[in-house]
């Protein structure tokens, strides 16, 4: 195929998958199976990655970002994206629109459309391809956000409209979605998020992109930003053009020709908002034409011609009956508080968490007490606060236990955590969790071991900690629910595979806090084996370039559980190994080849994944980097190489074939 074909073939697949996202994505009416669809995606990945030249940054294939940013640049608003004025009443709606009267001479028209409560985005068309997105900031400024906001597969990449646009919107996390979210994390013992928005905010502040492309996000558009010209007239007019465009425009929304037209509106909302798929917290009041907008303008901090008008908090009376703790996959306790089942926002609510002990004790919530909870934008109920005028005197406060609730091991919380932890990683409670982290590729890589596997092992009380994974029989394996012979002989293949790996990857796979696989690997610069772990001091371990007294607590303390080191001395007994490797040494030593040398991989690597080829450098004492600067030595680039490759061109930075890099290692 020439290139000329392919660049045709590329524009046409491209123009399917963009008009099957937008029945997706946007109509909610998909005529594609996923299968087919994939199929389209596959094809275009394929042509690209044999003629890279033609991606553009417009391409289906772009949405998801390449390395981790530092940070982000900050952008500068064409025009100010100002903050609306809230009110609370028909009252103030009354007087919002007797203001707009004095100045216009006339009664206007209103478009009324949801609040959503999300994070506020604006993004910025040139010739029709999306340029930059950018967060609201502090009006005036804000961040890049571009990688993450194109992993929305609601936002186009192109659309048909020549010269500049730009558009405003919310991004948000369906409230389905945001359960589904917190019910993930509340399994993983990690902290949930408190709302919607919260979880929205946080996933665009990721500084990678494919992180952010993992979490639900979608977005809804309600407002012009800059344009080239007045091209539209109303704002009516330009939510319809808009979703003619392929984005996604604020619904429902209506057009009242008054202002008590508009209070019957709102009001309507106030005891329906759930019945929306998102979290609104009120209602958006603007005036319909953009020639009244004009007149009406803007102060410093909110335009003349619209208003907020916010729905009341819902919040209940109920009683705390007793806090009890909740222990996480990773070990972390949280408090509960068990409640008088009461209804609000159309559910019962008889417990929600308290998050933690410094929290209980901030608002100064005791057993027996009278609370307040709320649910004001929020899908997670909250204990907003005690009721101190009702207490009896027979209230207790909390005090955290100095063991775990479900095995009664000792806590522990470390420097700079609110969190108390259990450490134990025979665990009832965390030891699925334990189990997965042990068999992840970059722990002790038991391909193989999935979740669903991992569970029905547990279930069948074939396991109660990482170190019976060396334990399991091929016959037992075989009698399991969807697992036949070859399935066991593969699992049994990957337990024995893994008994040669590393020290560090098992110091990483054992799941002690705070310890990565940098870290890990720094460890065994310095260390012989596991045993010499286990009688480290905390001034020891601090000494070591690297390990800061988070991390030396995290391990003394990891090491001071009687259930850990029964664990080890199973997996010792085993067969895993458990001293550094001969590679590691040569790590260790610094003496290695590629001394000095820091080397960037980019593209993909056909016969070792960049794990491998990374390790193969930093065994030679080289380092691995993730960006190319004009100190980097080489560039080791392979099929679908991008931004990195021409970056090396233009530092004059030496470039290898992944060939070329086989033959440096020889």
């Amino acid at each position: 195929m020439t290139s000329e074909d392919a660049k045709k073939k590329i524009e046409k697949l491209k123009g399917e998958i963009r008009f099957h996202d937008r029945r997706y994505y946007v109509d909610a009416n998909p005529e594609l199976p996923d299968s087919e669809y994939d199929k389209l995606m596959k094809e275009l990945e394929g042509l690209e990655k044999l003629f890279p030249e033609l991606v553009t940054p417009d391409s289906p294939t772009q949405r998801v970002g390449g390395e981790p940013l530092k940070e982000f640049k900050t952008v500068t608003h064409k025009i100010p994206m100002l903050s609306l004025d809230n009110c609370y009443s028909a009252g103030e709606l009354i007087a919002f629109d007797e203001r707009a009267f004095k100045t216009l001479k006339e009664k206007p028209e209103y478009i009324v459309e949801p609040k959503i409560d999300g994070l506020a985005v604006c993004l910025f068309y040139e010739q029709g391809v999306l340029r930059q997105g950018s967060t609201r900031g502090d009006g005036i400024k804000g961040d890049d956000i571009s990688g993450n906001l194109r992993t929305l597969k609601s936002i186009p990449l192109n659309i048909s409209f020549t010269g500049k646009l730009e558009v405003r919107g919310e991004v948000y996390i369906p409230r389905e979605e945001f359960l589904k979210l917190n019910r993930e994390k509340e399994e993983k013992g990690e902290e949930e998020f408190a709302n919607p928005r919260n979880a929205a905010a946080g996933s665009l502040k990721l500084l990678d992109a494919r992180e952010a492309a993992k979490r639900p996000l979608d977005i809804l558009l309600h407002t012009l930003g800059a344009v080239q010209q007045d091209i539209w007239k109303t704002h009516e007019q330009t939510l319809l053009e808009l979703e003619k465009l392929g984005f996604k425009a604020v619904k429902p929304y209506k057009l009242c020709k008054n202002i008590l037209e508009v209070i019957n509106y709102v009001n309507s909302w106030e005891h329906k908002r759930d019945s929306l798929p998102y979290e609104i917290d009120g209602m958006v009041v603007k005036i319909n034409s953009y020639e009244y907008q004009k007149i009406l303008g803007t102060t410093n901090k909110s335009p003349r011609f619209a208003i907020a008008y916010k729905f009341k908090a819902r919040q209940a009376l109920t009683k705390l009956k007793k806090i009890t703790l909740q222990v996480g996959r990773t070990g972390i306790i949280t408090p509960v508080a068990e409640l008088e089942p009461v209804f609000l926002s159309g559910s019962t609510i008889s417990r929600c968490t308290l998050h933690n002990e410094d929290e209980i004790k901030r608002k100064d919530i005791r057993e027996g007490d009278a609370v307040v909870i709320e649910k004001g934008g929020e899908v997670i109920p909250k204990v907003v606060s005690s009721v101190v005028s009702k207490r009896t005197g027979r209230e207790k406060e909390f005090r955290m236990p100095g063991t775990c609730p479900v095995c009664s091991s000792q806590i522990v919380r470390l420097d700079g955590e609110v969190a108390w932890r259990c450490q134990n990683v025979a665990c009832p409670a965390q030891v699925e969790g334990r189990i997965e982290h042990f068999t992840l590729r970059c722990a002790m890589n038991l391909d193989g071991f999935g979740p669903a596997i991992i569970r029905q092992l547990i279930e069948n009380k074939m396991l109660k900690d990482y170190a019976d994974l060396y334990t399991l029989k091929k016959e037992e394996l075989e009698k399991l629910e969807r697992l036949g012979e070859k399935s066991a002989a593969n699992l049994i293949a990957a337990v024995e595979n893994s008994k040669k790996n590393t020290l560090a990857r098992l110091l990483f796979a054992l799941g002690i806090s705070d310890v990565g696989e940098h870290t890990a690997e720094i460890l065994t610069t310095k260390y012989e084996n596991i045993e010499q772990f286990t009688g480290a001091s905390m001034e020891e371990l601090q000494a070591i370039k690297g390990v800061g007294p988070k991390v030396a607590e995290s391990i003394v303390n990891f090491f001071k559980q009687k259930g850990n080191i029964a664990a080890i001395k199973k997996l010792k007994k085993a067969g895993v190994n458990t001293d550094r490797t001969e590679e590691e040494r040569m790590l260790s030593s610094g003496e290695g080849r590629f001394k000095n040398k820091s080397f960037v991989f980019t593209g993909e690597l056909e016969t070792m994944t960049r794990d491998e080829a990374e390790f193969e450098v930093k065994k030679m004492s080289g380092s691995a980097s993730g960006s190319v600067s004009r100190k980097t030595d080489y560039v080791v680039a392979g099929p679908g190489a991008g931004s990195k490759l021409k970056k090396a061109k233009e530092f004059g930075v030496k470039v290898l074939t992944e060939k070329e890099f086989k033959e440096l290692l020889k």
